[in-house]
């Protein structure tokens, strides 16, 4: 059979298998379920966001005529930590979940007035029917990545508030009286200390979760290999990859990381490329730090950035743009590869004539 009627006979089966389309609208105090059947809205129901009153639900849902949780899609919107009483619950009875960012379901919805929690509810039910060919079905991710994710978000609110604190205290030293400063600095030296002392605890978590796990250990010695790039950003790059199983292409990286440029044409008009808002912000403010270091501490990428803004003349800030993308390209190259970076790699090549054939191993092997 052909690849494409294979596929388009695969599609087909995956039309037919989902029936029931439950979309939810999480929010901290309670949930708001729609539940459709194919096009048709059966009910709307108003929980708490409880095991229990999830499990209620759950059980209300099952007891629907000719549903099946084979037949059945559950779709919400990611909203962080309000989805786990939810995720837990739905993982227990194995149901097909999906969870997509929630400017995605809007988009899909076209142009679209007012709003509530049924209303929502029901616009992720519909989405979830409209998408159902090509949904992307939600699985957890390992519980030591989950862990790391909950540490390095930790380690982002300390640092915010250390930061906080500290750079007022800097700032009025040459605007106020030295008494006043001194004082403000006395007051202050317990909480700056604590601070210091927790973020060195959070840094040791951290660090000793990566060394439990043998594969992330490897990862990072892998990321942290290529020049500029430090173990922030490498942990940032493991937990945004979900360590290279959701993204391991560099390009679709870039374009989530928002350097990536994207053309702008319609006709006779054409504008210069330019980077999306739609990213991650921290991913890209991370990556820019990298790039910066690399214009002044690796010396190719600094030869590039000095040849590209001084001698052709272009803008400093599209040379630090590229420079990003060769840093992703570099950083997925080794990995993909398996390989710590080598500043003068050369990949193997086989030729024809080095090629040895065991006729009797080909011959099994066929």
């Amino acid at each position: 059979m052909p690849v494409t009627e294979l596929l388009n006979k695969m599609d087909q089966i995956r039309q037919k298998k989902y029936t029931f389309f439950i979309g939810t609208d999480v929010s901290r105090n309670k949930l708001d379920h729609a539940v459709m059947q194919g096009k048709m809205l059966l009910f709307h129901r108003e929980t708490g966001n409880d095991t229990e009153s999830i499990l209620a639900f759950i059980a209300e849902v099952k007891a629907l005529k000719g549903f099946t949780m084979t037949k059945g899609i559950f779709a919400m919107e990611q909203t962080g930590i309000y989805c786990n009483p939810m995720l837990d619950c739905l993982q227990k009875v194995k149901a097909n979940i999906v969870m997509d960012g929630a400017l995605q379901i809007r988009n899909s919805m076209g142009n679209i007035r007012g709003k509530n929690d049924k209303i929502d509810a029901v616009r992720i039910a519909e989405y979830a029917y409209k998408c159902r060919e090509h949904l992307r079905l939600w699985a957890p991710k390992r519980q030591i990545i989950q862990q790391l994710a909950n540490l390095n978000a930790l380690r982002s609110r300390v640092l915010s508030l250390q930061i906080a604190l500290n750079m007022p205290l800097k700032e009025q030293l040459g605007f106020v009286k030295k008494g006043t400063a001194r004082a403000a600095d006395r007051l202050c030296s317990r909480s700056v200390v604590a601070m210091k002392a927790d973020l060195q605890d959070i840094e040791h978590a951290i660090n000793q979760l990566l060394k439990s796990d043998d594969q992330l250990s490897r990862l990072m010695k892998i990321v942290t290999s290529v020049p500029s790039v430090g173990p922030v950003t490498a942990l940032q790059i493991l937990l945004c990859t979900n360590e290279f199983r959701d993204i391991c292409n560099p390009k679709k990286f870039a374009c989530y990381s928002g350097v990536a440029p994207f053309t702008r044409q319609s006709g006779t008009m054409k504008s210069k490329s330019k980077v999306s808002h739609m990213a991650n912000k921290k991913m890209k403010a991370l990556l820019h730090t990298c790039a910066v270091s690399a214009i002044k501490w690796v010396p190719d990428l600094k030869d590039y950035y000095l040849r590209k803004t001084v001698v052709e003349g272009k803008h400093k800030m599209l040379v630090l743009n590229a420079i990003r993308n060769k840093l992703i390209l570099r950083v997925f190259a080794c990995v993909n590869q398996d390989r710590l970076y080598e500043k003068e790699y050369t990949r193997l090549v086989l030729s024809t004539e080095n090629l040895v054939y065991d006729t009797s191993v080909v011959a099994a092997e066929l």
